[in-house]
This record gives structure tokens, C-alpha cells and sequence, in this order.
């Protein structure tokens, strides 16, 4: 057999709800984005008629057929690698990803991702989210951003885990390293991302009424003091949103762009540095195109354990060697 069917009966009690949102409280198994694709694709029907738009509302008692179709076999390759594993079990793993790893294959980068190796670490037991066999990757992190990420093993851990970040109850801090000092030593950034009009590769802060809503958090736990036009600060983030690039965009914004970041960054004068630590910067982050943005830990609910689970990671080396370099410099 190459389908799956569910069926679902609708009551009274049910009357007057979308059916996206109805379904989607329904069967657990089955996330929202993935009940409106099979909408789409009319796949759902409602006492043997075809549904062809998301916000139908149930009017009537009935039944409700989902066709479900196998998911489609990956033709992304394993591929052996050294992954940092920080906890596994059989629903879930959390990895401490190295910087200069991209986690999801794409156009033109189709091996030795973080994904590669996690199909040659999984051996098959994998989730199916999207209708494409593949590690339930959950969410991502930049390629040259360092840190730790959760991904599902099924699909159950992967849609409970998905509502979570939707929910804002993952917790999530990050630790990074600024060239110049934001006005506050803690604060909210408050700040809507949309896609850059002028390079459709950038995101960058918008008015409230354009893009998505974007919060971080921030805290500074050292500041290094050079000249008034040259300052290095360690910032502790904790995201209540997840958007694309955020911290970076957010830092940038408010002229406090990510050592080496080479999107929304700015470049070092070498004189305006002392030599040893400019050379410990230009090795460890610069030449390398090395964002100083680390994930330093997560939390969230299991979603089979029901058992609230924390994992921090030891900031990365080239993060320690440049802090003990600046120790002359910290400013109180």
C-alpha cells in the first residue's frame, strides 16, 4: 500500500472551527503546515467532498478523510562524520554544532552538511515532517554560527518541538561578541526582520507594520576598552523569537555589528588594535569569515519524557583564547 488514510468524525461540539486548525488539534502526528499542504494537494475531503481551501469552516457533523501519502524517499546522502552528540535518546538529539557546518543541504551545497552526517548517524530512524524522509531538523542555525541544536528522530517529538519555538517556550541564549557598545548594558531589542530589498541574500530591521516580529534579549557580561572608536563587548542573547539572522540584523542595527561578520559586519583598521590581539582576530574570525555568535544553550519540554530538559555547551576555543588576550583591556 503506498497511502495512509485517517479518518476523523466531526460532532456537534466541533461546529464552527477552521479545518486547518481544527485537524491540526486533532492529530498530533501531523503538523499544521503539513495539514495545509495536503489541502492543497486535496488530499482532505469532508463527507466525500473535496476541501479546497484551509479556512473552511465545519458547518455540518460529518467525516473527515485524510488521504496520506508515504513519505518521499531522500535523495540527500549519508555521510560519516565526527558529531559533537550532547544527548541522545530514540525521540530527540542535541548537538553542539561546529561553526563552518551548514546544517541543510541546498542549491549547490548538497554534501557534508549537518543533515549528511545525521543520516548516516540515524541509519533510517528519522521523521518524515514535510512528507520528505529526513532528520527532523527542528530549527537551524548560520553555518558559521557555532552551538547547540535539537532535532526530532519522529514525527510526534518533531511537531510538539516545532509548537514549542512557535510558542516562544523554547529557551534559548546565545553568546556573542560585539565591536562597539550598545547604549544599555541590558535592554530589548524590539525590532521587526524583512528580507533586504536591495540584496535578497540579507534580512534587516523593518517598520512595525512589515515582517516578522523579532525580540532579543541582551545582557553584557564583559566589555574590553580600546579608544573611543574601538570597543569589544561579550553579549549574552536570549531569543524570544527565531528569525533569520536575528541577533546579527538586531546588533547591526544599532551599530553594534558581530566580530567578523562578514554579511552585516564592519571590517577592523589594524592599527587601531594591538597587534597580538588584532592577529588573534584576524586568524580565529576574520580570514575566516567566522561571526563571533555562539549558541551557548537550550531548553525545552520532552515531548514523549514530559520532563523539562537543559543543555549548555562551553564557549568555543577561539572565544576563550580572545577573551584572555583582552584581559589588560576589561573595563569595569
Amino acid at each position: 500500500m503506498n497511502q495512509d488514510y485517517i479518518n476523523i468524525y466531526v460532532t456537534s461540539n466541533d461546529l464552527g472551527q477552521r479545518i486547518d486548525v481544527y485537524l491540526s488539534e486533532k492529530i498530533n502526528k501531523i503538523s499544521r503546515n503539513r495539514i495545509i499542504s495536503l489541502i492543497k494537494e486535496k488530499k482532505v475531503l469532508f463527507n466525500n467532498k473535496v476541501i479546497l481551501s484551509q479556512s473552511y469552516i465545519l458547518k455540518h457533523q460529518g467525516k473527515i478523510f485524510i488521504n496520506l501519502p508515504k513519505p518521499k524517499e531522500s535523495k540527500i546522502f549519508p555521510t560519516k562524520m565526527n558529531l559533537n552528540i550532547v544527548y541522545e535518546d530514540q525521540n530527540l538529539i542535541v548537538i553542539n554544532k561546529e561553526s563552518n557546518l551548514v546544517v541543510h543541504p541546498g542549491a549547490g551545497n548538497m554534501n557534508n552538511t549537518l543533515v549528511n552526517g545525521l543520516l548516516h548517524h540515524c541509519k533510517g530512524e528519522l521523521s518524515g515532517i514535510g512528507g520528505v524522509l529526513r532528520p527532523g531538523i527542528v530549527h537551524r542555525i548560520d553555518k558559521m554560527t557555532s552551538g547547540l541544536l535539537v532535532v526530532a528522530k519522529d514525527d510526534f517529538t518533531h511537531n510538539n518541538l516545532s509548537k514549542q519555538f512557535r510558542d516562544r517556550k523554547i529557551k534559548r541564549h546565545y553568546v556573542c561578541i560585539t565591536l562597539k557598545g550598545l547604549p544599555q548594558s541590558e535592554g530589548i531589542i524590539d525590532g521587526n526582520i524583512k528580507r533586504s530589498r536591495y540584496d535578497r541574500k540579507k534580512m534587516m530591521v523593518c517598520k512595525p507594520n512589515e515582517g516578522k516580529k523579532a525580540i532579543t534579549e541582551y545582557f553584557l557580561e564583559e566589555k574590553y576598552f580600546f579608544n573611543n572608536d574601538l570597543e569589544v563587548n561579550f553579549y549574552r542573547c536570549k531569543l524570544q523569537t527565531g528569525r533569520t539572522h536575528q541577533i546579527r540584523v538586531h546588533f547591526s542595527h544599532l551599530n553594534s555589528p558581530i566580530l567578523g561578520d562578514d554579511k552585516y559586519g564592519k571590517s577592523i583598521k589594524p592599527g587601531k588594535i594591538p597587534e597580538n590581539i588584532y592577529q588573534i582576530i584576524d586568524e580565529k574570525f576574520l580570514k575566516k569569515k567566522r561571526q563571533a555568535l555562539h549558541a551557548q544553550s537550550i531548553g525545552f519540554l520532552h515531548p514523549i519524557k514530559d520532563k523539562n530538559m537543559f543543555f549548555e555547551s562551553d564557549l568555543p576555543d577561539e572565544f576563550k583564547i580572545l577573551r584572555k588576550s583582552l584581559e589588560n583591556f576589561k573595563k569595569n
